[in-house]
């Protein structure tokens, strides 16, 4: 597998991810907002098992978080 091809594609089903929500949100009709969830559905799957193959390759490196980090950004957040 090519890592460039895997990293466009992941951006494509972001980006695609993002129309489809933005058309769920604003469908009026109902038959459409279905498809549209349905669709959202299948493409947040592909986008899913496309970071896991890109995990397992060693091509998309998460690093975890400190949870005193996160407790700091809570608070901080908090205090504003």
């Amino acid at each position: 597998m090519n890592k460039l091809i895997f990293e466009n594609y992941l951006l494509v089903l972001k980006s695609t991810v993002e129309v489809f929500v933005h058309g769920t949100l604003e469908a009026s009709n109902k038959e459409v907002k279905d498809l549209l969830k349905s669709s959202l559905n299948c493409i947040l799957n592909m986008q899913e098992a496309t970071y896991n193959e890109m995990t397992k390759e060693g091509w998309y490196i998460t690093n975890n978080v400190n949870t005193n980090a996160i407790s700091k950004t809570i608070e901080k957040i908090n205090k504003q």
